[in-house]
């Protein structure tokens, strides 16, 4: 699990959340914000990062039915993959 900037896309969504992911795999807002920010796009969460001095970040996609089912595994089914902004 990487820690820091996260996106996270869940599939037929049509926005994207972004804040940070902490040792213990806990999603919550970046520091610089009030709240989770909500992006219509992936080009605008990254935007969002990058307008805040980030240059990496997970992104996080699940689909909906690995949200409903699970996998079993660590991730619940969730792709991780780190991202270069």
């Amino acid at each position: 699990m990487l820690t820091g900037a996260t996106i996270l896309g869940i599939a037929d969504a049509t926005h994207y959340l972004v804040g940070e992911t902490d040792q213990t795999g806990s999603f919550s807002k970046l520091p610089q914000l009030e709240r989770v920010a909500v992006c219509d796009s992936l080009s605008e969460a990254k935007a969002l990062l990058r307008s805040h001095h980030y240059d990496q970040a997970s992104l996080k996609l699940q689909s909906a039915y690995d949200e409903m089912c699970g996998t079993g595994d660590s991730l619940g089914g969730m792709i991780e993959q780190s991202i270069k902004l």
